[in-house]
């Protein structure tokens, strides 16, 4: 008796909902019906998705990483992860997936360490009651650079 390699699962598209903004998930939507790839919504709040073969939903109780930790668990190698979480990014970075914030940045093996440690030390400034601001708004540029980034990773997996 031989042992047999599974056959490698379909690349599909894990999404952090939560904080997603809505027209990236209309582009996901999309790229779903288009390419006829797997998109599986995951946050703490029921989401409505379109009716789709291709697109889910799945809501988690509990706690505040809950979302990240079914990402993180079920994400695999060809996945595609969009997240704004860094601490998610490098995990499904170690297991083989790609990540992209909505923005459309790239998470990457170079680039993960240096964006941990910069999120980890504007953490420790808020701590100690310095207002760093947040992100600026959500944009044309954003919603076309995160366009460029599902295009790409569609195409690779092909």
């Amino acid at each position: 008796m031989t042992d047999a390699m599974p056959p490698p699962a379909t690349p599909q598209i894990w999404v952090d909902a939560d904080a997603c903004p809505g027209p990236v998930k209309d582009m996901l939507f999309r790229a779903a019906e288009r390419a006829q790839v797997p998109v599986t919504l995951v946050a703490n709040q029921w989401l409505r998705t379109p009716g789709s073969r291709f697109v889910r939903a799945l809501q988690v109780q509990g706690g505040f990483d809950a979302a990240d930790d079914l990402i993180a668990e079920r994400a695999g190698p060809g996945d595609l992860v969009v997240t704004q979480d860094i601490p998610l990014a490098s995990r499904v970075l170690a297991k083989g997936a790609d990540a992209v914030n909505p923005r459309g940045e790239r998470f990457t093996r170079d680039n993960i360490a240096e964006r941990l440690s910069v999120r980890n030390f504007m953490e420790e400034l808020r701590g100690a009651g310095v207002q760093t601001g947040g992100p600026a708004a959500f944009g044309a540029r954003d919603r076309q650079a995160f366009a460029k980034a599902l295009d790409t990773w569609v195409a690779r997996r092909k």
